[in-house]
């Protein structure tokens, strides 16, 4: 019987933003390699995203925290153990009961942590079974410009210092990561496992016979540096490419925004969530990746790149990647510069970088690609 690896999630699978997406991609890799057991967490009362009950190979359980007395003694006891109060607040009891209980199976290959809260919660658990922690990007290298948040991300480094040293390994988003990990906890076992998209799953716009209008940005607006990109893509970009082509429109798609924001703007169009994305990129012509700030790699990046529309990004968002500028994308490295890019998108398109950028997200930004990156992982847990 093949080695069944467990992960444990205690996020709600809907695919609603980029951490979804990352839980999904490394659950679907993961599958690919043999059977997986998921634990979830139903936090909203939503359903489970099709995408993951539809995962050939994946098991899903879910999870019903308490809200009594167990909730409220490992909350002080995570708290005792120095952990931030809002990673403390999330642990449950009926996680890691699941998870031990799940872990005990006969065929259990690999263990796997599949976030941060989760890894909290399975630190106790990992000194005697092997836990593999997957990352969402190191947070701590983010430094926010207020002085409060800068407590708050001195504080998550030191949990992740912690978590990275009690891990039998760590998968990282991106090479960046990788060198962020290495300066925040010498010595702990990495893996470069790079945030991707379901490729296989997306067919690629055809190139355009005719100039667009169309400026388009997907982010999950309820993460700051999204929402403060967007504002320097409306505030700072945006007026210098309507100067020049005041047909151009900017269609917003995510989750975090209020309509009305934009209501005096009519060249801005605010989707929200938009359940089929290859529709919005359909009317595409180019994709703004516009952050100035944060960490990790942006996943709507990656899924851009398959998507085989043109994208302009900041250096931001390109760091980790390993798209290179002028040949999978259009560098903006400020805003003079990434309005240029985006009017001569505009006007002139590029077919050929396009086609690049597909190439690219088949070869290296694929669950295919992801796969191949974690099966050594999975042979040292069935070898341990």
């Amino acid at each position: 019987m093949s080695a069944r690896t467990l992960f444990v999630s205690t996020y709600a699978p809907v695919l609603e933003n980029g951490r979804d997406l990352r839980t999904y991609t490394v659950v679907r890799a993961l599958a690919q390699l043999g059977p997986v057991d998921m634990t979830y967490v139903s936090h909203t009362g939503q359903p489970v995203a099709p995408q993951f009950v539809e995962a050939e190979g994946v098991t899903l359980h879910e999870i019903v925290p308490s809200r009594g007395a167990r909730r409220a003694l490992m909350y002080a006891s995570k708290l005792a153990q120095a952990m931030p109060n809002l990673v403390a607040r999330s642990c449950s009891p009926e996680v890691l009961a699941v998870a031990e209980r799940l872990a005990r199976a006969p065929e259990r290959g690999a263990v796997v942590a599949g976030d941060i809260n989760a890894m909290v919660m399975l630190m106790s658990f990992a000194r005697r079974t092997p836990v593999i922690f997957n990352t969402h990007n190191i947070e701590s290298s983010y430094v926010p410009n207020d002085l409060r948040q800068r407590v708050q991300v001195r504080e998550l480094a030191l949990l992740e210092r912690r978590v990275l040293r009690r891990a039998s390994e760590a998968w990282m988003v991106s090479r960046r990561d990788m060198d962020e990990a290495r300066r925040l906890a010498p010595g702990a076992a990495l893996r470069y496992a790079p945030n991707v998209a379901d490729v296989a799953g997306i067919a690629p716009e055809p190139p355009r016979g005719t100039p667009g209008d169309t400026i388009m940005m997907v982010a999950d607006f309820t993460y700051f540096p999204n929402r403060s990109g967007l504002d320097w893509l409306v505030e700072q970009v945006l007026p210098a490419v309507w100067a020049r082509r005041p047909d151009a429109r900017l269609r917003l798609c995510g989750r975090g925004l209020d309509p009305a924001r934009f209501a005096a703007v009519p060249q801005v169009e605010v989707q929200g969530f938009v359940e089929r994305l290859g529709d919005a990129y359909a009317g595409a012509a180019v994709v703004a990746v516009p952050l100035t700030e944060g960490a990790g790699t942006p996943l709507k990046f990656v899924e851009a790149l398959a998507y085989g529309v043109p994208i302009v990004a900041t250096p931001v968002a390109a760091r980790g990647l390993d798209a290179v500028s002028g040949a999978h994308f259009r560098l903006g490295a400020d805003a003079a510069g990434f309005a240029d890019e985006l009017v001569d998108l505009l006007e002139r398109g590029d077919a050929e970088m396009a086609a690049r950028a597909r190439a690219l997200a088949e070869a290296e930004y694929s669950v295919e690609a992801l796969a191949r990156h974690l099966a050594p992982a999975l042979g040292a847990a069935r070898a341990a």
